[in-house]
């Protein structure tokens, strides 16, 4: 069945069968454009993944790679109604997930009662109906009724959203986003995933080495100033224990600064926080395929990571804190790494990224107020904030 969110970029009526949308921000195709069951196996001949939802047609075919429950799962229903997948088993899909689906709408299926598409299993319009339930979530969507103007940089008018910002910034879309206004500062705020591991793991690598030998000289002790009677010594063995604590360390800050800072609710009058938690983390949950936001910026990163070197210096003899900080260091690329391909990889099924995956796509789309673990749930278990499987009624 169908995992996780159905989405993907709304391809144009009349472009080729692997064609997508381009980056620019394109409204969605006319409704008006139809298919008969022949084009449509065309093009699932030719490579493309199309479903429908009774006579709506969706491409799919820039999404499968993404989608949590595997490629395969939707190709094995390209050409089909996926109209009962979306309500489950094994899970009833999102709201959220339902209006992402619609930014695939290519057009509809030109009605066949007799007609049927052999090897793309495109039934006819008229043998199976659109769930009347689902029906008026089926709605396409309309850029220009957006609450805000998506030719225009957003940053500057999510503050006049008010109590209508925390809705609309958990109704994800598939589009890119532009913040500033300023060509050079909306480069600053974006960066491609391997910036992440080219920047900080030769840093991390350095300190690892230097305090290494700092430690290794056998004069760092703990606790000197508070006590020279009872001070620990430090030896270079204790070097693997305190990296791995700087990881651990850095898997509950990942999870605290998830949770209470990303995704505390700014006020409803205050204009200035709401741009501060879109700008820090309320754009992701807008557009979380855009792969240019989906890491975090060397410039910006650089004052976290600046803060909490300076702090674990004050507060530890350096080449204790700065082993610690080493391990963090580490903590946090692994971190940036499993959050990108979380997006964008496709895990083999039943391993342990599949099932962490599913669970950061859910956060997405249907539990924002939990699930808050990115490289691990171990605090999400630890603090009762795990997102629970939904039981799903037997079908008869």
């Amino acid at each position: 069945m169908l995992r996780g969110a159905l989405g993907g970029r709304g391809a144009d009526a009349q472009a080729s069968s692997c064609e997508l949308l381009s980056p620019a921000m394109a409204p969605a195709p006319p409704p008006a454009a139809s298919f008969s069951p022949a084009e449509v196996q065309r093009r699932l001949a030719a490579g493309a993944c199309w479903v429908r939802c009774g006579v709506r047609l969706y491409d799919l075919t820039g999404f499968v790679r993404h989608h949590p429950g595997g490629e395969q799962l939707l190709r094995a229903r390209a050409g089909q109604d996926v109209s009962a997948d979306l309500d489950g088993p094994p899970h009833r899909h999102s709201d959220n997930a339902r209006r992402w689906l619609e930014q695939y709408y290519v057009g509809d299926l030109q009605g066949d009662p007799q007609g049927s598409v052999e090897n793309g299993a495109v039934t006819s319009a008229s043998t199976q109906k659109t769930d009347p339930a689902m029906e008026p979530k089926l709605k396409a969507v309309d850029w220009d009724k957006d609450l805000v103007d998506w030719q225009k940089p957003l940053l500057w008018q999510v503050g006049h959203l008010g109590e209508k910002y925390d809705e609309w910034v958990h109704q994800p879309v598939t589009r890119p986003i532009r913040l500033f206004h300023s060509d050079l500062v909306e480069a600053l705020s974006k960066t491609v995933w391997y910036s992440v591991p080219i920047i900080w793991v030769p840093l991390m690598l350095y300190l690892s080495w230097s305090y290494y030998r700092t430690l290794a000289q056998g004069n760092v002790r703990l606790f000197t100033s508070f006590t020279t009677e009872y001070s620990v010594a430090m030896p270079e063995s204790t070097f693997p224990g305190l990296f791995m604590l700087g990881l651990l360390l850095w898997s509950l800050v990942e999870y605290l600064i998830h949770r209470f800072l990303f995704h505390m609710k700014p006020p409803n009058d205050s204009y200035y926080l709401i741009m501060l938690h879109f700008i820090m983390h309320g754009q992701h949950h807008k557009a979380p395929f855009d792969e240019s936001r989906l890491v975090f910026p060397p410039v910006p990163a650089s004052l976290v990571i600046a803060f909490f070197y300076v702090f674990l210096r004050l507060i530890l003899p350096e080449a204790v804190g700065g082993t610690v900080f080493a391990g963090g260091l580490l903590g946090y690329v692994i971190y940036d790494m499993m959050h990108y391909y979380l997006h964008f990889g496709s895990p083999h099924k039943g391993s342990y990224l599949y099932n962490l995956k599913a669970h950061h796509v859910k956060h997405h789309f249907a539990h924002q107020q939990s699930g808050f673990g990115i490289s691990t749930k171990f605090w999400d278990h630890f603090f009762h904030t795990l997102i629970l499987e939904e039981p799903h009624p037997k079908i008869q």
